[in-house]
């Protein structure tokens, strides 16, 4: 006899800053597009056997000719993609909100290149594709044809992009701000649209509205919202929307949406993005649409299965990749980067965190509260090299050895809002040492090493490298960094004790 297995997993299933998740089926694995915003390459890709283990295998938007990044503002760039497999090929559309355009990529292979983008004659933010009967369907939200805003909908040439339509609201919500992420599902032969309403914000939530027909009338559910933490206090998980709906392997129905973690119970600041959660989802014998155990998304759930849930790693440049794992600010400068398994070369230019530029930068998303990260850098002339805690030009913690005529320093930069502080300068006797971040869901510690002797050179609060305190969609990453030289990192090693909430 088959037994039943089944397992608990935790919530967020993906750490760290990966926002507005997208899902679909294909080929027997699930594969999940995330935002990447101001970040290059653009629109990270995974894939899943279970819905629960993601791993990364690529980006979507590889080539600067399919993105166009140069000198963006922070969170502007790449919003909201959404992934769908029809007829043996993969799609993937966004918008790049900094030139207003929304397009889409296609593959057959889901591991090689992507194809060049095809832009689509239709505004708003959010872009989705529905395909039915040899005809697709473009759905975003903004205004249509006729100046009436709302989920606007047209019916494209897949092959060109070209609109065979107009375009037309087909529904305006629930009654919350900022209706946008509509997805359309055909199921149990009727028409689903999930959209966010609320802001992506502590009021987000997930609403639906149901036709026979794809072009509607879609009557609002009278269960809306089917799910939101908005009103689950005191409570760490926060800001449920923007999510997807997924059949598995089983039958069962779930959404991936975003969220993200508060430091606290009592402290209402979010510094690793929003992530991407995982909920049951089920339709009651009248079809309507239900989420969470009692409409929120809790810490953990039971899914079907036999497996246990990835813990991560102690991530080292031997163990991970840098077309995969790590990524790039705005505009791609290889020729300042020489990468290998033991050693990072970076060569700097005049451009610095600063700047809404593109300065010798490579990051990873800082996936956990508590985290100790460890790097060897060695200076070859004068400049600076080190590591950030990066949120913005605006805001980011920067630890880094600095050479200049009257010697070799240990600094710690803290820049808040603008205001750009050295908070401590110590002389070092070598042009290189290790720099060491220790932090917590309240402080980052920062501390140089040279030979045996550890320096703490002083700390920054988590909470101003926050979206409360910043603005914009993103999170903090941990990054590394050169200006006006050339600097070897080596020994790299960013561990976490992962968060019990």
């Amino acid at each position: 006899l088959k037994r039943n297995l089944s397992m608990i997993y935790k919530n967020p299933v993906l750490k760290g800053f990966y926002p507005d998740p997208s899902v679909c089926f294909a080929n027997g694995k699930y594969y999940l597009v995330t935002s990447t915003f101001q970040y290059f390459p653009g629109v990270a890709l995974f894939e899943s056997d279970n819905l629960v283990n993601w791993k990364q295998i690529g980006y979507v938007l590889t080539r600067p000719e399919q993105v166009m990044l140069d000198k963006i503002p922070a969170s502007g760039g790449v919003f909201a993609p959404t992934i769908r497999y029809n007829n043996g090929r993969f799609y993937m559309v966004t918008t790049n909100d900094t030139t207003h355009r929304n397009f889409y990529v296609y593959t057959d292979d889901i591991y090689g290149e992507w194809s060049d983008p095809i832009e689509v004659e239709q505004g708003g933010i959010d872009p989705s594709l529905y395909f039915e009967d040899g005809r697709t369907f473009f759905i975003s939200n903004g205004q249509d044809d006729y100046g009436e805003g709302g989920v606007v909908q047209c019916e494209i040439d897949i092959a060109t992009g070209k609109k065979l339509s107009h375009s037309k609201s087909i529904w305006k919500g629930s009654g919350g701000r900022y209706l946008e992420s509509p997805h359309v599902y055909k199921i149990n032969g009727r028409y689903y649209l999930m959209a966010a309403e609320g802001g992506t914000e502590y009021g987000h939530m997930i609403t639906y509205a149901v036709s026979d027909d794809i072009w509607g009338e879609y009557v609002t559910g009278d269960n809306n919202p089917i799910l939101t933490n908005r009103n689950k206090a005191p409570y760490i998980i926060q800001g449920i929307g923007h999510g997807d709906l997924i059949q598995d392997k089983n039958g069962d129905w779930h959404i991936l949406s975003l969220g993200f973690r508060q430091m606290g119970i009592w402290m209402p600041f979010h510094s690793l993005g929003r992530e991407v959660f995982l909920s049951p989802a089920h339709f009651d014998e009248n079809g309507r649409l239900f989420a969470g155990l009692d409409g929120t998304t809790d810490a953990q759930y039971e899914i079907k299965g036999d497996f246990a849930q990835d813990k991560l790693p102690v991530f080292t440049f031997g163990n991970t990749d840098p077309a995969v794992d790590w990524c790039y600010l705005r505009k791609h400068h290889p020729e300042n980067y020489k990468l290998s398994a033991d050693k990072y070369e970076l060569c700097g230019t005049d451009l610095t965190l600063d700047d809404a530029d593109s300065p010798t930068f490579i990051a990873m998303r800082q996936r956990d509260f508590d985290m100790e990260l460890c790097v060897n850098v060695n200076l070859c002339g004068n400049g600076e090299g080190g590591v950030t805690m990066y949120m913005c030009e605006n805001e980011h913690y920067d630890i880094a050895l600095k050479k200049t005529a009257d010697g070799t320093f240990a600094i710690l930069k803290l820049n808040i809002g603008g205001i750009k502080h050295e908070q401590n300068r110590v002389a070092v006797n070598a042009d290189n040492a290790t720099l060491i971040v220790r932090a917590d869901h309240y402080n980052y510690n920062f501390f140089v090493k040279c030979g045996d002797t550890e320096t703490h050179l002083g700390s920054g609060q988590v909470k101003y490298l926050t979206s409360e305190v910043s603005g914009g969609f993103t999170g903090t990453m941990t990054g590394l960094y050169a200006v006006g030289g050339t600097a070897q990192f080596t020994g790299f090693s960013c561990a976490y004790t992962e968060s019990e909430e």
